[in-house]
C-alpha cells in the first residue's frame, strides 16, 4: 500500500515523468511532476488501465507529497477515482483507518496505468507535446456523436 501522504511513481516511467515536465529547465508540457501524475491516472480511469508499480522511485521524481495535489485540487481526482473504482462513498470517509492509504494506492495504479498507455503512445515522438496534443483531439473526435445532416436549417 501506499505511504500516508505521498503519491509514488514506479521506477520504470520516472524518466518518462521528469521528460513531461518543465523542471530544471526542461521544456515538458507539465508544470509539475503532480500535474503528470494527475493527468496519466485520468487517462489510465477512462482506459480502465490500473497497473501496479512495482520498483518504486526513489529519486527524480521520489514520492510526491500529497499537499501538493491538495493545493491544486486534485485531491477531487484522487477520490472520484477511488469512488469510481470502489464503488463506495465510504472510501472518503476519515474515520476508518487506511482510507487515505486505499485511495492512494487505487490512484497511483491508475496513473501508472496511464503512464504505461503515454509511454506506448510516445515511443520515438521527438515532441512529446504534440503528440499528446493529436492523442487528445483523436479522443476528442471519437466521443463525439455523429450527427445526420439537416437540411431543414437551411430552409
Amino acid at each position: 500500500m501506499a505511504e500516508t501522504g505521498r503519491i509514488r511513481v514506479a521506477k520504470d516511467k520516472a524518466e518518462l515523468v521528469k521528460a513531461l515536465t518543465s523542471v530544471d529547465g526542461a521544456t515538458g508540457l507539465f508544470q509539475t511532476y503532480a500535474d503528470v501524475i494527475v493527468f496519466a491516472a485520468a487517462l489510465g480511469a477512462k482506459h480502465n488501465k490500473r497497473v501496479p508499480l512495482g520498483e518504486i522511485s526513489k529519486r527524480e521524481p521520489s514520492p510526491i507529497p500529497q499537499e501538493q495535489f491538495i493545493v491544486r485540487g486534485y485531491d477531487t481526482v484522487i477520490n472520484v477515482i477511488a469512488i469510481t473504482e470502489t464503488k463506495d462513498i465510504k472510501i472518503l470517509s476519515f474515520n476508518e483507518d487506511k482510507n487515505v492509504e486505499k485511495r492512494n494506492h487505487i490512484f497511483e495504479e491508475y496513473a501508472n496505468g496511464g503512464l504505461e498507455l503515454l509511454q506506448a503512445e510516445l515511443h520515438g515522438a521527438v515532441d512529446y507535446t504534440e503528440r499528446i496534443l493529436l492523442m487528445l483531439s483523436s479522443e476528442k473526435l471519437e466521443n463525439q456523436p455523429e450527427e445526420e445532416f439537416d437540411l431543414s436549417r437551411f430552409i
